[in-house]
């Protein structure tokens, strides 16, 4: 069984999330993904952050210091096509004042109470929702099992 790492960035502010409608993607073509994300390449195996960062600068031209608070929120699981998906959600401030454009699609700010209604794959669908209801009055990170009928999250705890 093979084994698919990839990673989003979620812009947010108080009112809702910059989401990209995604164009000519293999694994989500035609559905809402976060503002930036992708494949990891070999040398980010253990480094989701070093993905996600890669992925910022390649799709938004974003750099790290225009998101310092960015965080790791989610971390989900599914089996799909013979595959375990894994992937990591990350979390940051909307840069105010700054306009983006993305070569990977159409960038679009959601206001919250719309997200339910977006054309999403499951696991971010899932995830999407429960950060919209519970995720974002917390600094937890949850992790999610996606099975047939959701996703199961679980605060993510150090012992």
């Amino acid at each position: 069984m093979r084994l698919r790492n990839m990673t989003s960035l979620y812009l947010v502010n108080d009112q809702g999330i910059l989401c990209l409608f995604r164009i000519g993607s293999r694994v989500a073509n035609g559905k809402y993904v976060g503002a930036a994300g992708g494949h990891f390449e070999n040398h980010e195996m253990n480094d989701p952050k070093a993905c996600v960062l890669r992925e910022a600068k390649e799709e938004l031209d974003l750099s790290e210091c225009e998101i310092p608070d960015m965080k790791l929120r989610y971390i989900t699981y599914r089996l799909k096509d013979g595959e375990i998906r894994q992937n990591f959600y990350f979390f940051a401030s909307l840069p105010e004042g700054r306009s983006f454009e993305s070569n990977e699609g159409r960038l679009e700010f959601i206001p919250y109470e719309k997200t339910p209604a977006l054309d999403m794959p499951v696991s971010a669908r899932n995830m999407l929702t429960h950060y919209v209801e519970i995720g974002r009055y917390t600094e937890h990170v949850y992790a999610g099992i996606t099975e047939e009928n959701g996703t199961e999250f679980r605060v993510l705890k150090e012992f």
